[in-house]
């Protein structure tokens, strides 16, 4: 409900103060933005890639008034935080959509070089070179296996 209620407020201007691109305080004024979507991610109630999941927050979007439009996390909660059970998480999100699932328009992927993480070393030579120093993520090869599949999944 936190990220329905943040939607439809963003749609609508705001005024605000704030720090102007001169460092100066200044009102700040938005225009609205009427192309928000949704981000699933999962949470303490487990995952939310789904298709229940997925018909559950169309259903909550669509109740709210709001575009249809969701972002499936393939990482965070909804891969357990394993990260290389986002490759999972994505085949599945792929099979919706191929099946005709168009409210999800986008997957988002912690990705990098290398898969894993690394704790960032005081002595930085000690850090091996595209690793992440954030979130465990997919190497390049898993990624690019991925985008390839979408990419043949999704052709017109």
């Amino acid at each position: 409900q936190v990220a329905l209620d943040a939607l439809l407020s963003a749609r609508h201007p705001h005024s605000f103060l704030g720090i102007d691109s001169g460092g100066l305080t200044s009102v700040i004024r938005t225009t609205g933005n009427p192309y928000g979507h949704l981000v699933l991610r999962g949470g303490k109630g487990g995952t939310n890639y789904d298709p229940d999941s997925i018909a559950a927050a169309v259903g909550a979007l669509r109740k709210a008034g709001l575009r249809e439009g969701l972002m499936v996390d393939c990482s965070h909660a909804n891969s357990s935080k394993v990260f290389a059970r986002q490759e999972e998480v994505w085949n599945s999100v792929l099979e919706q959509r191929v099946a005709g699932n168009r409210a999800v328009v986008a997957m988002m992927v912690e990705s990098h070089l290398y898969e894993g993480n690394q704790p960032l070393a005081t002595d930085r030579s000690q850090l091996r070179y595209g690793v992440s120093i954030t979130d465990p993520c997919v190497g390049w090869e898993t990624t690019e296996r991925m985008l390839r599949r979408a990419h043949e999944a999704l052709k017109p």
